[in-house]
């Protein structure tokens, strides 16, 4: 494109001296410097993808989209362009357009005749789904990409279903990362029941030997307070009852998320502010009977830490 801004350049202004075209790379933009005319206004910047702090990122250049397990090719493939031109612009004969078109088809079969790689296409196109429904960050795809991979190789995906294995390590890399999305969000996301991706789950957790850290209920008073629209001072209320909770080794073997709720509605009781069970459970994906009988709980160990202290 350049080249050719250049040349026409160069036929109709035979007066200007051609050595003087000026590129300013922080615009991205190339131009005369003697009649200002403008060649380009986009240049591909060839330098590296990022700011280099070792010495084995230097020869880093910009060659496309980046790597990610999250792609079933990892974007390392090539495809043969659609556009039957060549690089000045010029359209391809018939006969090239039709060898062009045998070339793409074959080129396509070759990638998709092997199972493994139709396998990632549908594992991962569901993947990219559950990501924009459970809005999920990059790391944490990419975190359940490797599980789903090693799950792979492991041979663990025959005879299972592959929308269940891959929701199954999208929650373990959830739980992985400490990032609080429950089974029932994974399973209402997948559009499958809690128990078959909790079987899965198990099996990954048994198989791949993942080392998956307890879900701390704290980080679940954020998610379920921005739901209610919930004040500050009533979550730092609540955050400071669960560290209470946790002293005591009380939060063990509950349910994080219904502990939370709890904690929140304990909160609201004390700073007078009007909050339902109902709304809670609603917030919180769990049921008026848990947070009934965890506030009971958190309750009795605020009165017994309030005796504590005026002791």
């Amino acid at each position: 494109m350049v080249i050719q801004q250049y040349a026409t350049h160069k036929r109709e202004l035979s007066s200007c001296d051609q050595s003087k075209l000026i590129t300013d790379f922080e615009t991205g933009e190339m131009f005369c410097s003697d009649c200002g005319l403008v060649l380009s206004e986009r240049i591909d910047d060839f330098g590296p993808e990022c700011t280099i702090f070792s010495p084995d990122k230097i020869n880093k250049k910009r060659t496309g989209d980046g790597t990610s397990l999250a792609k079933h090719d990892q974007g390392l493939s090539t495809f043969i362009s659609s556009e039957n031109k060549d690089a000045f612009g010029k359209p391809f004969s018939f006969s090239m357009k039709k060898t062009l078109k045998q070339l793409r088809m074959q080129d396509m079969r070759s990638k998709t005749h092997l199972p493994a790689y139709r396998n990632f296409i549908h594992a991962f196109n569901e993947l990219n789904r559950l990501k924009d429904k459970l809005v999920i960050t990059n790391p944490i795809v990419e975190d359940a990409a490797y599980i789903y991979r090693k799950a792979v190789e492991r041979k663990l995906v025959r005879g299972r279903s592959i929308s269940s294995m891959i929701a199954a390590s999208l929650y373990a890399a959830c739980r992985d990362t400490k990032t609080p999305r429950t089974l029932n969000d994974v399973s209402d996301a997948a559009n499958i029941k809690r128990k078959d991706i909790a079987r899965t789950y198990r099996i990954l957790y048994r198989e791949l030997e993942l080392k998956v850290p307890v879900v701390d209920s704290i980080q679940c008073i954020a998610r379920i307070s921005s739901k209610l629209e919930i004040s500050e001072k009533i979550k730092r209320k609540a955050i400071e009852i669960l560290e209470l909770s946790n002293k005591y080794e009380f939060s063990a073997g509950k349910d994080p998320m219904g502990l939370a709720a709890a904690a929140l509605y304990l909160s609201c009781i004390n700073n007078g502010l009007n909050m339902t069970q109902r709304e809670l459970a609603e917030a919180s994906n769990t049921t008026q009977v848990t947070i009934r009988n965890r506030h009971k709980d958190l309750q009795e160990i605020l009165e017994f830490y309030t005796e504590l202290q005026v002791t």
